[in-house]
């Protein structure tokens, strides 16, 4: 982006102001967890899906609801269950009969994938071979059925919901489709003031209304400002020096990294890094994104793509201990 180009410059301004707003509608309804929507806020103007992981009760499905609400998109909820079918997120083709002429031919029934802002609520609770039927839509935005490929609504993102996998009743989602996600976000208990304003808040008559902020002609916009703001050559390599350091095999990977890694990130874990710093940056109304941007968003970028070995698991290591040490 020029530093000249004064509607992108008008842009960057919307934007900033757009994310105060936008933070202030889920406010409404979250108490507390803002490290958590400014991540979610900025995965979305980059384009990217979240993964949203905690132990049950701590308002990860309010909160995607929230964003959802706020940002006037087409929202769908899909509920994993052990009993889930892939079909039953794609949609299938179902034989219909034409009452005038008496033909039969087949129509696609849409399934809930077919939305702006999609929750995958409980991810881990159906098995691999359903997880994966949302591969093709988070990488490619399309969905293939009988042969046919159907383009999903733009802007689409899907944004999951898990439970610790030690939960029982819970599956371990691919790598591949874990590389998917940009982050992986683990929200926490809240403090005592924060949980007292909880319990205090939602056991009234009253709840916050959330409006929304931006359409979704606005936010293709706006994600358009976001891939367009320069990457300086430092902040790329300081990004892939990031994603390669995780790589046991690296001459510059941390000892922690060569005894307790099997497999470290590939190659969308730096552009997803890049596409992270950038959002940061527009939402503060700056049009360059810094080191320190990429360093905010890099535990949530690379701690669901490293593979830990057994050694690390017999000796209780876990990844944020690894990816700190680096």
């Amino acid at each position: 982006m020029s530093t000249t180009d004064s509607r992108d410059l008008e842009l960057l301004a919307t934007l900033a102001r757009a994310r105060g707003e936008i933070a202030a509608q889920i406010g409404q309804r979250i108490i507390g967890q803002h490290d958590i929507i400014d991540n979610m806020i900025s995965a979305v103007l980059a384009g990217g899906h979240v993964l949203l992981v905690g132990v049950p009760g701590l308002a990860k499905t309010l909160l995607i609801q929230t964003i959802a609400q706020s940002l006037d998109l087409e929202f769908s909820r899909i509920q994993f269950t052990p009993d889930l079918m892939p079909s039953d997120i794609t949609g299938t083709e179902l034989l219909e009969e034409d009452h005038g002429t008496g033909r039969r031919a087949f129509t696609f029934a849409r399934g809930p994938v077919f939305g702006n802002i999609v929750l995958a609520d409980e991810i881990n609770r159906a098995p691999p071979k359903t997880q994966a039927a949302l591969l093709q839509a988070m990488q490619e935005r399309t969905v293939t059925v009988a042969g046919k490929t159907y383009p999903l609504p733009d802007p689409f993102f899907v944004l999951a919901t898990q439970n610790p996998i030690e939960q029982e009743g819970t599956y371990h989602l691919p790598e591949a489709q874990l590389d998917r996600f940009m982050y992986e976000l683990r929200i926490g208990y809240p403090s005592r003031e924060e949980e007292e304003a909880i319990v205090a808040s939602t056991t009234g008559v009253t709840r916050g209304e959330v409006r929304p902020i931006v359409s979704a002609a606005q936010l293709r916009e706006l994600m358009g400002l976001v891939r367009r703001l320069p990457a300086p050559p430092s902040l790329v390599s300081h990004a892939v020096a990031l994603a390669r350091a995780t790589r046991p095999g690296e001459p510059d990977a941390s000892p922690a990294v060569r005894t307790y890694v099997s497999f470290g990130a590939g190659p969308r874990a730096g552009q997803n890094l890049v596409l992270g710093a950038k959002a940061r940056a527009a939402m503060d109304g700056r049009a360059i994104p810094d080191l320190e941007d990429v360093d905010a968003v890099a535990f949530s970028v690379l701690r669901h793509r490293v593979v830990l070995n057994f050694q690390a698991e017999a000796e209780g290591v876990g990844i944020e201990e690894i990816l700190a040490r680096r």
